[in-house]
């Protein structure tokens, strides 16, 4: 395993969408092209699937050093509502681009940035502006990314008013010298209590996040961090793998290369990780998630129903995803945008009635079929080649063969199945599929290490 995990820790993309951001197009679809990508495939899918939401609240009073998102620290918060008030703008320009049919709401998730720094005011008025004239979906399911330190009970009371019964918390690891040097100190008795508060409201879905291959981490950290995960019990836990991409963002500089456990280190971290859930009782799930058997997520997986966007797993099957707010991105099946990723550029954006498209990418016949494909080993660890081995002519099979000489696929007459070692490589067996990749050769500046 040590072999393999040296020869296959390479620069490559996590798969929430294909193409990934990096290959998308150099000049963004046109708004007439975009509009006429939301408006059919809104037509075609909002009565039965419904549509998805997702809303980026950018702020955070303190800076985590690991952290790769678009986010903007200040503690002033007279930015919420100029920001709200640009959410809700850029909304009623989607509402009136499908005009003729009330949107059906399948899902919402609000994400970040720390989406409870804004008030439970605040998030009510944003919400239920946005529902207004809406429909939810009969299996709709709303979410959002709560801070431990700042979520209130009133934050949980006010959003599951509003139709929220998911809550993802940000634990990281509870070690105190791993918070210490990534900066993001939280006590185990803050994220009991914001739990139990959770789960007293009625919350029916709990999901912490978890990272290995953070700094100064160790078996002895991640032993002490599930042991009090297993006393609080979430439903769902996502356990990533730590991004190194300090070329992009510079609070990642703050500790050294040598601070950071990598290949097989790294690796074994997670694989005792793995170990102590499964132990627990939780179910892998597709690339970094686990479930309880019970959970909503994990049924989807077991009959083939999971799927992924740029929102990660969904048991949401949704072909339409509007994304609000600076960065965001938006799927409209056949092509994908981005806003603007900074928040001044966004508000002016908005300000003079435009959507706030930075780039974007118009999807070629050969991307939705690789997409096919990508997705299916992403969600259910295959693919079967149904489409006249079309793909065939395109995925490097002399590649793949290697994978199945190693243990980590079986190619079968009409597809391919990854095997329980192989779920370590599973971005490896993806990108034999990317097309992007095998044009753009040098990917150590775009990617972080697939492990």
């Amino acid at each position: 395993m040590c072999d393999l995990i040296k020869k296959y820790n390479v620069p490559g993309p996590r798969y929430t969408s294909y193409p990934t951001v990096p290959h998308w197009q150099e000049t963004a679809p046109s708004i007439s092209d975009w509009e006429r990508s939301v408006k059919s495939t809104f037509k075609a899918t909002n009565s039965t699937k419904g549509i998805s939401i997702y809303i980026h609240l950018p702020y955070c009073e303190s800076l985590c050093s690991y952290c790769g998102c678009h986010k903007k620290i200040t503690k002033n918060h007279s930015v919420e509502s100029p920001y709200i008030r640009a959410l809700l703008k850029e909304w009623l320009l989607y509402k009136k681009m499908l005009k003729g049919q009330k949107p059906v709401i399948a899902e919402i998730h609000l994400g970040g940035g720390t989406p409870t720094f804004f008030s439970p005011y605040n998030l009510k008025l944003l919400i239920s502006t946005i529902l207004e004239g809406c429909i939810k979906h009969e299996n709709y399911e709303f979410s959002f990314e709560g801070h431990p330190n700042n979520t209130t009970a009133f934050h949980l009371e006010t959003l599951y008013k509003l139709g929220f019964r998911r809550v993802s918390f940000g634990i990281q690891d509870f070690d105190e010298n791993v918070q210490t040097v990534i900066n993001r100190i939280q006590p185990y008795d803050k994220v009991k209590e914001v739990t139990e508060i959770a789960r007293k409201i009625g919350y029916r879905s709990i999901n912490f996040d978890l990272i290995y291959g953070l700094p100064k981490q160790t078996k002895e950290s991640i032993a002490l961090t599930f042991k009090l995960v297993n006393q609080l019990a979430p439903e769902r836990i996502a356990f990533y793998s730590y991004a190194h991409v300090p070329w992009a963002h510079k609070a990642q500089r703050l500790y050294t290369q040598d601070d950071i456990p990598v290949d097989e280190a790294k690796r074994s971290l997670y694989e005792y990780g793995k170990q102590l859930l499964e132990d627990a009782g939780y179910k892998e799930i597709g690339m970094d998630h686990f479930a309880k058997p019970n959970d909503d997520l994990y049924i989807a997986f077991e009959n083939g129903l999971l799927h992924r966007n740029f929102m990660g797993y969904t048991t949401n099957a949704t072909q339409l995803m509007i994304g609000l707010g600076a960065s965001s991105i938006s799927d409209a099946h056949g092509a994908y945008i981005q806003n603007h990723k900074q928040i001044e550029s966004y508000l002016r954006s908005i300000e003079s009635g435009n959507l706030p498209i930075l780039k974007g990418h118009l999807l070629s016949e050969e991307d939705k079929l690789v997409r096919k494909h990508i997705n299916g080993l992403m969600c259910g660890l295959k693919t079967t080649f149904d489409d006249n081995n079309r793909i065939l002519e395109m995925i490097n099979l002399e590649q793949l063969e290697e994978m199945e000489n190693e243990g980590l696929l079986a190619i079968l007459s009409k597809g391919i199945v990854v095997t329980n070692k192989g779920k370590a490589f599973i971005r490896n067996i993806c990108m034999n599929f990317d097309q992007y990749l095998k044009r753009n050769k040098d990917n150590k500046k775009v990617f972080s290490q697939v492990i």
